[in-house]
């Protein structure tokens, strides 16, 4: 059974950093294309960052081009997406994805077809 575990989520002010971690476990060599994505109440999924498994091919939504980076260690199954300069509207649930071959984007949440539970981020102004 393949699952994604998020963690590092929390609560900065503005202009403070977090550093979310996606643990991926069971048969994960097919997890070809992984991401985060975020949601804030009342608003729909939004990508966030997305990177192939060669690391190659990163995509970043642009509202957090400069302040967001993602990476992968694909001999720990882990997924990390370090987040610089947070802001208010960063805030929401940000979960974890991953996919098999294909594209590799932030534009369509439902291309993806396993996801985690999510990790709460709040930034205060």
């Amino acid at each position: 059974l393949r699952q994604l575990v998020e963690s590092g989520g929390g609560s900065v002010q503005a202009g403070g950093s977090l550093r979310l971690s996606c643990a991926a476990s069971g048969y994960t060599s097919t997890l070809y294309c992984m991401g985060w994505f975020r949601q804030a109440p009342g608003k729909q999924r939004e990508g966030v960052a997305t990177i192939y498994r060669s690391g190659d091919n990163i995509d970043y939504a642009d509202s957090v081009k400069g302040r967001f980076t993602i990476s992968r260690d694909n001999a720990m199954n882990t997924l990390i997406l370090q987040m610089n300069n947070l802001r208010p509207e960063d805030t929401g649930m940000y979960y974890c994805a991953a996919r098999g071959a294909g594209t590799c984007s932030t534009d369509n949440p439902d291309r993806f077809g396993l996801w985690g539970q999510g990790a709460q981020v709040i930034v205060s102004s």
